[in-house]
């Protein structure tokens, strides 16, 4: 009797081989996809804008062809009336950015999705409808940072922020922050939200 050869693809070497070409194909496209994430979300592309953005007035605008919002970059309007160069406001962005991550807002907050659900979601908080009033925006955004329980916006909740101590250079960089983090296409996230004089 003549011993049987099992096919190839049956052979233990035929599998050793495989899976280090399968698992050496995924490492380069990982890295290729990682690459190409990184360019899509940097700051400056055409979905995250560049963070001198926070010098122009940044709206939100129903697309039909796209069925969800997305914001709209519009004329001039700086923050805190001084038109930041781009280092300005990378470096007054950059500020806000850590002072979320110090302060641990993402214990109470959600940003770009991430975070927790006992407070209002952060991600459009510059387009807020909540900001209606005779001062400007970013004054009562900085007002309630800088004394959140004087300045309690619960919204029928009763759920109010606590004096985190955040100093007045802080609280400009976190209103920088949410408005910079408001003019980025988040593809309609977050989802049913009403933003102030959307336009439809």
């Amino acid at each position: 009797m003549t011993e049987q050869i099992p096919p190839r693809w049956a052979s233990e070497t035929f599998w050793k081989k495989t899976a280090i070409w399968v698992t050496g194909g995924s490492f380069v496209l990982l890295v290729v996809l990682t690459f190409d994430s990184l360019a899509k979300i940097s700051a400056g592309g055409p979905r995250v804008p560049a963070y001198s953005v926070i010098n122009k007035d940044i709206g939100y605008r129903f697309d039909k062809s796209k069925q969800r919002y997305q914001p709209v970059i519009g004329d001039d309007a700086p923050l805190f009336g001084k038109s930041l160069s781009e280092e300005e406001a990378e470096k007054l962005v950059d500020l806000g950015k850590k002072t979320v991550q110090a302060k641990n807002c993402m214990n109470c907050h959600t940003l770009l999705g991430n975070g927790a659900y006992y407070a209002p979601d952060l991600t459009k908080a510059w387009l807020d409808q909540g900001w209606i009033a005779k001062e400007s925006r970013e004054q009562m955004m900085l007002n309630f940072l800088l004394d959140p329980e004087k300045n309690a916006r619960t919204f029928g909740s009763n759920r109010k922020m606590p004096n985190l101590e955040i100093t007045q250079q802080e609280a400009e960089g976190i209103v920088a922050f949410l408005k910079w983090m408001a003019s980025i296409d988040t593809n309609g996230f977050p989802h049913n939200f009403r933003a102030l004089g959307a336009e439809d």
